[in-house]
């Protein structure tokens, strides 16, 4: 008797210990509000790279469609962001091309340059206009809402068959943002964002982002390739496929001022 009380005993504290375990590797799995947006902040902060893109901008009412090669070289890091977006193609608007900075918390800082040779600063109000007439705003690309003070995790839902966690992104009251809610369906398996919609102050969805296909970068990561933008009520969708990614790249000085706007390399 005293022989099989103590395998009792010493079963419940087997199973109790795998309790444990397994609670552990649940709370892992699905990390934290602020825990998942500090990964995909993190995972934003790639350092130097450069990547070709082709955008491609549809009218579907009435089949108008434009379709550009562009190059982005970018530098990333805690602190501090700029991009620099060249078109390469078609040769009538080869050299159209924008640059854009943000630092800190400050707002960020920009400039436009348009053939034959007109080279303007971007002010606070142009920022949320579409990049050479597309529907992603120069907002899209330089604003980091996985800094924002407020994250919540909304719930889960399948996209593309895979099982995401909704985020719930909200800026602080001192942050300044054009769109005061962003939701997120982050693939926490991969840490890659398979969704975004973006809303008004009203609660009115603004844009929608999808992503279309995830891949492999050169650094061996699972990034969001290629992605298709839209607007509700606006008679227009953009495409990107991104390729050819390269980090670690070694930038002269001069590449992220905005004399070097004029220059295509």
């Amino acid at each position: 008797m005293l022989k099989n009380t103590k395998l009792y005993f010493a079963c419940r504290a087997l199973l109790g210990i795998c309790f444990m375990i397994v609670t552990a590797l649940g709370q892992e799995a699905a990390p934290s509000a602020q825990a998942l947006a500090a990964q995909l902040d993190s995972s934003l902060q790639d350092g130097s790279s450069v990547v070709r893109l082709r955008m491609e901008i549809r009218q579907p009412t009435n089949g108008n469609k434009s379709v550009m090669q562009l190059q982005v070289k970018s530098q990333r890091n805690k602190g501090s962001t700029d991009i620099l977006y060249q078109i390469f193609w078609p040769k009538e608007r080869k050299g159209e091309s924008f640059l854009l900075r943000r630092e800190g918390e400050h707002a960020p800082t920009g400039a436009v340059y348009t053939l034959p040779d007109s080279l303007l600063l971007l002010t606070p109000a142009k920022m949320k206009d579409g990049i050479f007439g597309s529907d992603l705003s120069y907002d899209d690309l330089i604003e980091n809402f996985f800094t924002w003070e407020n994250q919540t995790i909304v719930g889960k839902e399948v996209v593309d068959r895979v099982e995401c966690q909704i985020l719930e992104s909200k800026p602080g009251k001192g942050d300044r943002v054009t769109y005061p809610k962003i939701l997120s369906w982050i693939d926490t398996k991969r840490m890659v964002t398979l969704r975004v919609e973006k809303y008004t102050e009203s609660g009115k969805l603004a844009k929608r982002i999808d992503t279309t296909r995830v891949a492999k970068d050169d650094t061996g990561r699972s990034v969001a390739s290629s992605f298709s933008l839209q607007r509700p009520g606006v008679d227009s969708i953009t495409e990107i496929e991104g390729s050819n990614s390269k980090h670690n790249v070694n930038f002269p000085v001069n590449d992220f001022k905005p004399d070097a706007l004029r220059v295509v390399k």
